[in-house]
């Protein structure tokens, strides 16, 4: 299949995202296997069934040997471009991220597989010694036991708003079910590794005050939520994300 350059919605060393007239394809490399493509429309799947705001899963396919999926296509802006065309309205669209990630953490989805099981993983992949990886084993066994639905990576490139102005989340390829706090603790982290350190303290405070949230709550979080980011990783990132890890409270 040739796929025009300017179809192309996206480009990442092992997907290309393109639109293919009223639909999108999320195209893979032939380094995902059949199975991690079936469990990212899996949870896509599943959690249209809560009924928030995402792209519908159309069907799945392979193209020149290569797994891919066809989703609605929704015709707007991320939120992270409007937030850099428009500087000035920048309260107003952290409003809007916050009250999406709290709307999702307000549904649950049991079907979806649970973060916990999903970090103690993670953080075995780590090659950290194994001190820091009982207290990190340890501090998540302590952690609330919640049901919430997660994303994994919502941050504004992955809202997107609609000509019409109605906000879709994309790209639940991580999704999982867990408690909020963990979720609030990978944003933040993704703004810190994005080098905007700003706007990852006004969101950490802005969704903890909408949700009357413990701050220390979050940072309990941030350890091992560094850690699992930490697996192919660039060394500089690494670096700050080790810094994170570094937190863990030895008793």
């Amino acid at each position: 299949m040739i796929i025009n350059k300017d179809q192309v919605l996206a480009e990442r060393p092992t997907k290309t995202i393109f639109r293919d007239g009223t639909t999108v394809v999320k195209l893979f490399d032939k380094s995902f296997s059949k199975a991690n493509v079936l469990n990212e429309t899996l949870n896509q799947a599943r959690v249209e069934e809560t009924g928030l705001n995402i792209p519908k899963i159309l069907e799945v396919m392979t193209i020149d040997g290569c797994w891919a999926f066809r989703a609605e296509y929704i015709p707007g802006k991320t939120l992270q471009q409007l937030m850099e065309e428009n500087p000035e309205k920048i309260d107003e669209y952290f409003d809007l991220f916050v009250d999406l990630q709290i709307e999702m953490h307000s549904c649950t989805c049991p079907n979806l597989n649970k973060l916990r099981d999903k970090m103690h993983g993670k953080v075995e992949q780590t090659g950290l010694d194994a001190t820091t990886r009982y207290e990190l084993h340890t501090r998540l066994d302590s952690l609330p036991k919640r049901t919430s639905v997660l994303h994994g990576d919502f941050d504004p490139s992955n809202v997107i708003i609609s000509d019409e102005g109605k906000p879709y989340i994309l790209d639940w390829s991580h999704a999982v079910q867990g408690d909020p706090a963990a979720d609030v603790a990978r944003t933040y982290l993704m703004f810190w590794l994005a080098k905007r350190e700003d706007l990852g303290e006004k969101y950490l405070k802005l969704y903890c005050k909408k949700t009357d949230t413990a701050m220390q709550h979050v940072q309990k979080w941030m350890p091992i939520i560094a850690a699992s980011q930490s697996i192919k990783r660039k060394d500089e990132e690494k670096e700050l994300l080790h810094s994170w890890i570094n937190v863990v409270e030895y008793e």
